[in-house]
């Protein structure tokens, strides 16, 4: 008796059906699992049997096969539990299968039968959905998550038997309804807002530059100059996502595991705020199977690093390339996998271990060694790959006690959104570029044009501050951010200017 349950599994962001192949047949009388599994999806045996008994139903004492196609694929985790067990039963009751071809099934089974939340299936209801299923069938727990995907019935369980009689015919079940449209909509809002911040309106303005344009930024202050507070608010200033990126985003933090009943879309710009021990699979991604990282959950948002001097250098520098290319690729023996991370950086520190170096109203106790020790635990390259450097002074208590009305952040959030239409119609022909921080060499030359006094300018600048090639590209990118907030098609000296003062770290920090 041969039975036929469809599945799917996560690889990367997407999914990828599975064909559930149940054969009972002479032979031992065991219970053989094939077609690439893991360690979880083979201890699946003792865990299904034991809860189709639970659940009142039996299984074959034949000698009984599953197959796990396609074979030349890894198949990882419990959520093959439900497909198996269901198959298991229609073989022992020798139901004919061909019906169920028309569903898809994924969930982890708990010994007494009950379906317990899996992750991942969001990208899972958008396979089946492309293969043409009628119903998906998840854990109650996830039954929301996947209901964001229309076209596609989708039924929550609760356990095994639940399941099957309803396959029979015995036992109605609803599917849950889903409105995406309705849901982004409305969970679009914020719970902070940069009206909050008193004064810095330097460092404001040079954070609306940086969101503008895309530009990454790093902002060096004294503890307590409100660093991370700034940070915080970044994504209340970008606009909004749309709803593809929001899908996007939301593929990837259901592969993490980090939807549930409560939060099963993610409608708002992500903000990730690492800890500085994090390690470098879990800032850029990887392990056994590989999964996404920090990196790639600010995906469409913002990375912020906090005490950025205090990070692993290697965890550092394996931010380089999705810094440049806007991906990671994690290569394994089983192959490679690649995850979005289109992210904004915004990294945050103090000018020397104490915190004070610099300060007019604070003794610095580091010595020379120590505060040079301590820049130079960021290379280079990475810093060159920083549009923007920017300094936080501690704030005055004028501005703490003022009772002025800061701008909030709709205010800064319509203007940045004006400079990015002008960015979306400037590279409309070209997909892979979005913003003025994606731009290539090519796109320098046809969209950063400068005259004589703006040249004159960043060849002073490039001298006296000894700056790099790669920091003279990024002036340009960000001298065309400032020109399209400006409302201006040329960019200005003035534009140029303001560009350079955002480089001047190069010069009093690192050199």
């Amino acid at each position: 008796m041969l039975a036929k349950i469809y599945s799917a599994a996560v690889y990367g962001v997407d999914a990828y059906e599975v064909e559930i192949e149940v054969n009972a047949g002479a032979g031992d009388p065991k219970m053989v699992i094939v077609g690439l599994p893991d360690a979880a999806v083979k201890e699946s045996k003792d865990r299904v049997r034991t809860a189709i008994a639970n659940s009142a139903y039996k299984w074959s004492r034949k000698r009984t096969t599953i197959n796990l196609a396609p074979a030349d694929i890894k198949k990882e985790g419990p959520s093959f539990d439900l497909p198996i067990a269901l198959g298991m039963i229609a073989v022992a009751e020798g139901l004919n299968t061909s019906a169920f071809e028309k569903f898809s099934f994924v969930g982890e089974l708990a010994l007494d039968g009950s379906v317990r939340p899996v992750k991942g299936v969001l990208p899972v209801a958008l396979e089946a959905r492309r293969r043409g299923k009628q119903a998906l069938f998840v854990p109650e727990a996830n039954a929301l998550e996947a209901a964001m995907v229309n076209k596609i019935d989708i039924y929550g369980v609760h356990n095994l038997r639940e399941t099957f009689q309803f396959l029979r015919g015995e036992l109605p079940l609803l599917p849950t309804r889903g409105d995406l449209s309705g849901f982004f909509a409305t969970h679009q809002s914020y719970d902070v807002d940069f009206a909050d911040v008193k004064g810095q309106h330097h460092v404001k303005r040079a954070i609306e530059v940086a969101v503008a344009g895309g530009h990454n930024i790093l902002m060096i202050g004294p503890p307590g100059s409100g660093k991370s507070m700034l940070s915080k608010r970044i994504p209340t200033i970008i606009p909004p996502m749309s709803l593809d990126e929001a899908i996007e985003t939301t593929k990837i933090h259901s592969i993490a595991g980090f939807l549930d009943g409560e939060k099963s879309f993610v409608a708002t710009r992500p903000f990730r705020s690492p800890h500085h021990t994090i390690s470098d699979i879990g800032l850029l991604g990887g392990g056994a199977f590989p999964t996404p990282g920090e990196v790639s959950l600010a995906n469409n948002g913002v990375l912020f690093l906090d005490e950025l001097p205090e990070f692993k250098r290697s965890a550092l520098e394996v931010m380089r390339q999705p810094l440049e290319d806007g991906k990671v690729t994690i290569s394994r023996a089983a192959g490679s996998l690649t995850f979005p991370s289109e992210f904004m950086l915004v990294a945050a520190m103090n000018p020397c271990p104490c915190g004070y170096f610099g300060d007019l109203k604070r003794e610095c106790r580091c010595s020379p060694v120590q505060v040079q020790r301590y820049r130079q635990r960021i290379s280079g390259p990475l810093l060159d790959r920083i549009d923007l450097h920017i300094e936080v002074p501690a704030v005055e208590y004028r501005d703490v006690s003022s009772e002025r009305t800061e701008e909030n952040s709709t205010a800064i959030r319509e203007r940045i959104a004006r400079a990015r239409q002008k960015q979306h119609e400037r590279f409309a022909r070209d997909a892979k570029t979005n913003c003025n921080a994606r731009m290539t060499t090519r796109h320098l030359k046809t969209h950063c044009k400068l005259n004589a006094d703006s040249q004159e300018l960043i060849r002073i600048a490039m001298t006296e501050l000894n700056l790099s090639a790669r920091a003279y590209d990024r002036i340009l990118k960000v001298s065309r951010t400032i020109a399209d907030l400006d409302d201006r098609t040329d960019i200005t000296p003035e534009h140029v200017s303001e560009a350079i003062q955002y480089r001047t770290f190069d010069r009093t920090l690192w050199i």
